[in-house]
């Protein structure tokens, strides 16, 4: 292994990240044969096959899983090292990964609009997902850090509530229940319901809801977008429940939260990391920032 150079392992890490050697080298701007015999001469030092191809698809062998993991640990130590050098210099330089589950994008922009002005040598990839994609890239150790309403526990996280995230009953303000107050739960079953999508944890927490008072609600309509859940309530296609949040920084005059009992449900937003993960020192100043800053932000 001393034999190999850095920039092997890199192109095999990119390799066998994207599954791809034509895609490794568009990443990577080198040219596909480049990346071939890169491979080729890294798999004569290690003296052990490190992909194996199946018809079109690449797979990894045991000793390829072993070293992508090896690469990964290489890698990111690497990093931390330039951001600990940069640190020593006074300054805050370096990358931090970050992944949100779609409702969070109603505020973590600005928050990470605020983290880039004061820290502006920072490079930040934000990825947008869901629940269950999300739960994907924390089994794969792809992201430094997790920002989420309900944070999985069968993986093994350290999490940390940051900001209330209530959820409500959003209705047009035209709707007939609009302008009562102390509404029954069960006055619900009366009207059609537009629900997130399976795996969503506003869904699971309605759910819960509903399945402890014995409440059914008609189902009109299952969407995995707040924002298409909003225009089907003002095209009086249903109530739904939703994130305050959604509300209050993206306003809709049209739009209510109805008075129903039992709600609020109570939620949270947590920044989550896996528990053996070790934080790089960006990560580290990014928890800090959150943290402090949502302490002055109100629901």
């Amino acid at each position: 292994m001393i034999q190999a150079t850095l920039h092997q392992l890199k192109v095999f890490e990119t390799t066998a990240r994207l599954g791809s050697f034509t895609k490794a080298a568009e990443e990577l701007e080198i040219t596909q044969p480049t990346v071939s015999s890169q491979v080729k001469q890294l798999t004569k030092t290690i003296g052990l096959p490190l992909f194996e191809q199946i018809g079109k698809q690449l797979y990894l062998t045991e000793a390829g899983k072993e070293l992508l993991t090896t690469c990964q640990d290489v890698f990111t130590q690497l990093d931390n090292f330039e951001m600990k050098i940069a640190d020593f210099k006074g300054t805050k330089e370096g990358k931090l990964s970050l992944s949100v589950i779609t409702t969070a994008t109603y505020f973590i922009p600005r928050i990470l609009g605020s983290f880039c002005l004061l820290y502006p040598d920072i490079d930040i990839a934000l990825q947008v997902t869901n629940h269950k994609q999300i739960q994907e890239r924390m089994l794969n150790n792809q992201d430094d850090l997790y920002i989420l309403s309900q944070p999985p526990e069968e993986i093994d996280l350290k999490s940390q509530s940051f900001i209330d995230n209530p959820l409500v009953v959003i209705a047009k303000k035209d709707h007939p229940l609009a302008n009562q107050k102390q509404i029954p739960l069960e006055t619900l079953e009366a009207y059609p319901f537009i629900m997130r999508e399976s795996g969503s944890g506003t869904r699971k927490a309605v759910q819960n809801l509903f399945n402890q008072h014995n409440v059914n609600v008609k189902v009109r309509l299952e969407l995995g977008s707040n924002e298409a859940i909003k225009q089907a309530i003002l095209g009086g296609l249903g109530i739904s429940v939703l994130s305050k949040h959604t509300l209050t920084f993206a306003c809709h005059e049209d739009l209510t939260i109805l008075d129903i009992q039992n709600f609020p449900i109570a939620k949270h937003w947590y920044i989550s990391h896996l528990a053996g993960k070790q934080l790089s020192i960006i990560a580290k100043t990014f928890l800090e920032f959150l943290i402090d800053r949502t302490q002055l932000m109100k629901v």
